[in-house]
């Protein structure tokens, strides 16, 4: 990381690509605040298009893991090799000090959590405590960028009013974005660089410019202007909103299967032909730290009516116990007591391939299975302890001796594509009664009795 301040590229008088060579010369120093699993990427991603930067993280282990040339992301194709790649050659290192990044750098990135609170109220306070310290380092001339998800007028109110307070500079006098961060875990590094354009949109016309120059280096689909910072805020929200929506759609109807007594999922793919519907499909839940929590940013700090997203939620919500209530069901119809009942969840996180478990329907469906009686065994190659949830963690070939009552197939891990789903034992000659959330066995085309979310029960007689 140079330690030479350079002249931002707010307000400058030198022409654009005098600015851009500028830039890929390392000439303009940049720091990223939040390394985390979207961060480091991030930081990876601007080190080797400009080689100098320099990422803040209040996590000390983080930090020396970096300046070690370690990556404590896991399951990131590609990111401990580039990680090591730009430390040993001096493009990227660490610093738990951000008031100090801040003074060395001409471009700022935010990228930290912006959690939800148990209230389901934004927290904003990790953004804010970033904030404060840039502002405390803040130069004429320099542009701040917030990559993290925020309420529509965080940008303009909080993040700008922040930063003239704490840098005693007039708004004007440098440069504030919000540019989206478009990414999911286990590809984040090809989403930053080619998968989708990158939303920029300023708090004035000069700081979507210089914005629009810095991710047109980064990524090579090139970069959406939006009017302002606030329409880029939105546009983030809504793409997750779309999604929490859409699914809900597939849940509900889901919900029809048994009534109607049709596949509920078939017909969802052959509406999806017609070019004008795109339904999704449905499941045991909504997990992540996307689009679980993103409605919120709209509901709670606006005083619009948000019906329609918070009934999506409520649905949404509702599918852990719709699917613990169909175990509970056919075991009652077996005869089987749910406070002697065995029961087995395969997948624990949130979604196959990701080792995040935050809102993971298995969570919920743990619990309840847990509050009812049940004994409950979970497998998940991806975790090595699971204190969220309430069940006892087990490997898949200890599982297949557990004489399960029944079998809930909540994430489907590409490592259970081989199970032999004759090895699990029952109190009964039979296999278990199996729940499948995800139509997981129907796409491995494997003839076992059960019942899938949304398609009803198949090859059996329950």
């Amino acid at each position: 990381m140079s330690t030479l301040r350079s002249q931002g590229l707010y307000g400058s008088t030198t022409d654009g690509e005098t600015q851009r060579t500028a830039f890929l010369n390392g000439e303009i120093p940049v720091a990223v605040y939040g390394l985390g699993k979207m961060g480091l990427p991030l930081a990876g991603v601007y080190a080797e298009t400009c080689g100098n930067v320099i990422g803040a993280d209040i996590d000390p282990d983080v930090v020396e893991t970096i300046n070690d040339g370690g990556c404590h992301v896991k399951r990131e194709p590609g990111l401990d090799e580039l990680v090591a790649d730009l430390v040993a050659e001096g493009a990227l290192e660490a610093t738990s000090d951000p008031v100090e990044a801040a003074k060395e750098a001409s471009v700022h990135v935010i990228i930290v959590p912006t959690p939800i609170t148990d209230d389901n109220e934004p927290d904003l306070s990790i953004l804010q405590a970033a904030v404060e310290a840039i502002g405390q380092g803040l130069s004429e001339g320099d542009t701040v960028i917030v990559e993290c998800t925020v309420p529509p007028k965080t940008t303009t109110g909080l993040v700008t009013e922040t930063l003239e307070e704490m840098s005693g500079l007039s708004r004007g006098t440098f440069g504030v974005a919000f540019c989206p961060e478009r990414t999911s875990s286990g590809r984040a590094l090809e989403d930053i660089r080619s998968a989708y354009p990158k939303v920029v949109g300023g708090v004035d016309t000069e700081s979507t410019r210089v914005a629009k120059l810095l991710y047109k280096e980064i990524n090579s689909c090139g970069v959406l202007e939006t009017s302002d910072a606030t329409t880029a805020e939105c546009v983030k929200l809504f793409e997750g909103m779309y999604r929490d929506v859409n699914i809900a759609l597939a849940n509900e109807l889901a919900r029809f299967t048994d009534e109607l007594g049709i596949d509920v999922r078939e017909a969802i793919d052959v509406s999806n032909t017609q070019p004008f519907c795109d339904i999704h499909d449905p499941g045991p839940g909504v997990g992540g730290h996307c689009i679980p929590f993103y409605p919120y940013f709209l509901i709670q700090p606006l005083e619009s009516d948000s019906q329609l997203l918070e009934t999506a939620r409520a649905v949404n919500d509702s599918m852990p116990a719709f699917t613990v209530a169909k175990v509970q069901d056919v075991l009652q119809k077996n005869g089987t007591d749910l406070d002697s009942a065995t029961v087995g969840i395969m997948g624990l996180t949130y979604r196959p391939g990701v080792e995040e478990i935050q809102k993971s329907p298995a969570i919920p469906i743990s619990r309840e299975l847990t509050s009812l009686g049940c004994t409950v065994y979970g497998v998940d190659p991806l975790l090595d302890s699971a204190e969220e949830f309430e069940l006892d963690l087990v490997s898949l070939e200890k599982l297949y001796d557990k004489s399960l009552d029944a079998l809930v197939i909540v994430t489907p891990h590409e490592e259970f594509a081989d199970v032999r789903w004759d090895l699990f034992e029952s109190p009964t000659e039979e296999v278990p009664f199996i729940l499948d959330g995800r139509a997981f066995i129907d796409d491995l085309g494997v003839e076992v009795p059960r019942y899938t979310i949304g398609s009803g029960f198949k090859n059996n007689n329950v």
